[in-house]
Order: structure tokens, then sequence, then C-alpha cells
């Protein structure tokens, strides 16, 4: 399964860089396949130890602010592999084929 996720504090002002940065730390030392961009960061994995890291992650913005906002999304498909990388170089050949 993959997982996006995106994890805020609340109530500590505009600067949450630091705050993510903990969430993040705790997903690249999961060792789990993962990236992340400007919005979210998505985490690959079986159910159970994907949820254990956004847990995780959670806690650790949680460790200093007093709330969290968490938006998560799943994209449950038993069986399948390396989907965050499959699924990006699915879309980048059809645009190298061009338009059409």
């Amino acid at each position: 399964m993959i997982v996006a996720f995106s994890v805020s504090p609340l109530g500590v002002g505009e600067d949450v860089g630091k705050y993510v940065a903990d969430a993040v730390r705790v997903v690249r030392e999961s060792g789990l396949p993962n990236r992340t961009d400007a919005m979210f960061t998505s985490i690959e994995g079986e159910w159970d130890e994907v949820m254990d890291v956004v847990k995780r992650a959670v806690a650790a913005v949680e460790a200093r602010s007093g709330r969290v906002s968490l938006v998560l999304k799943a994209d449950i498909r038993p069986g399948v592999t390396d989907g965050l990388t499959s699924k990006v170089d699915t879309v980048e050949r059809h645009l190298a084929e061009g338009a059409g």
C-alpha cells in the first residue's frame, strides 16, 4: 500500500518546517520507501508497518505541539510492490510518448 500524508502542528505560527522535519525524519528512519514533496510525504509498505510509521510521525510533531492536523490518503492494492516508483514511471512514459 501507498500512503500519502501531511502532518502539521496547529497553534505554533506560520513557520512549521522544524515540526514537519521531525515527522519526515521518522519516515526516513523507518527504512520504508518514501518520498517527500511540498505538500505530502508518501510511504510504501504493508498496512501495519506504514500505519505505525504514520502514528510515530504524528507523535513526533505532537511532542512539541499540543494540537496536530493529519491528512491521509491511501492506495490499498495487495500484491503490488514498488508502486511509489512505478506509478510515476508510467505517467512519465505516457508524457514521453507525446499527446494523444
